[in-house]
């Protein structure tokens, strides 16, 4: 693996996670060639290696684009806040984890991790958890804000690189607001397809009724550019196609 890391231009640390994922199962941070020889050992389905982003600003944008237009839409911003604390100069890292709600529902896993008895400095702050999902302790901002027709154009410049999509969410990192709305210093984590939500709606306090309005509408997006691509001679999926997506993932989150 190491070999083929280096290969490719990748070096430590890197992102390993299941060449098929869900909400952040068995996504893991590789910081050396130990923790990737234990990873190797400990999941045995396919998985992917790729670069460690370490850019300071992490987004869910959701794009889609109906196949029979040239200009698309983005309809969900979330910004990512991920987990950490702040230091006292007094309190062990397990103590103030415990003091933090968000954490402390976190303390069984990342008690593997990390070095509970440690001591953090007066106002440092402690990253607990790098990999940036909801389930994970990450706390999704509403950032639809952001949204407007300079970034549209950004997005509809990147999407139309990508043959046949049309509809999803990228997670990606950036410098800063301004590099993003140029276009420029932007790295794609994920592109999440037909099975990925507007990521704003789990913003702390967001209605639920509101939530599913825009679940409902997002859907019924999908659906409408289904039809567009099935009468290009797109075929629909299966029933057998999607029975087989749905136990591998229910096979993924056994293993978690």
């Amino acid at each position: 693996v190491l070999k083929s890391m280096h290969q490719n231009g990748l070096t430590l640390p890197v992102i390993a996670k299941p060449d098929i994922g869900e909400r952040g199962t068995q996504v893991e941070k590789i910081n050396n060639e130990q923790e990737l020889q234990s990873y190797l050992q400990t999941n045995n389905c396919n998985f992917l290696i790729q670069e460690y982003i370490d850019f300071e600003i992490e987004l869910g944008v959701f794009y889609y684009r109906f196949p029979d237009q040239t200009t698309g839409t983005i309809s969900s911003i979330v910004k990512k806040e991920f987990l950490q604390v702040t230091g006292d100069g007094e309190s062990t890292l397990g103590e103030l984890i415990t003091r933090y709600p968000r954490a402390g529902f976190q303390f069984d896993r990342l008690s593997l991790k990390l070095n509970y008895t440690s001591i953090p400095q007066k106002g440092e702050k402690v990253l607990l958890e790098p990999i940036g999902n909801h389930c994970r302790g990450t706390t999704f901002l509403n950032a639809n804000h952001l949204i407007d027709s300079k970034l549209t154009s950004v997005f509809d410049t990147i999407s139309k690189q990508i043959p046949g999509f049309f509809y999803g969410r990228y997670d990606l990192r950036c410098k800063n607001m301004e590099d993003l709305k140029e276009g420029k210093n932007i790295k794609i984590l994920e592109l999440n397809g037909a099975g990925s939500e507007p990521g704003h709606i789990y913003q702390p306090g967001y209605s639920i009724f509101r939530a599913w309005r825009a679940l409902l509408f997002h859907w019924k997006i999908l659906y409408l550019i289904s039809i567009q691509n099935h009468k290009k001679g797109i075929p629909y999926m299966r029933f057998s196609e999607a029975k087989v997506k749905y136990h591998e993932h229910q096979l993924l989150k056994k293993r978690k």
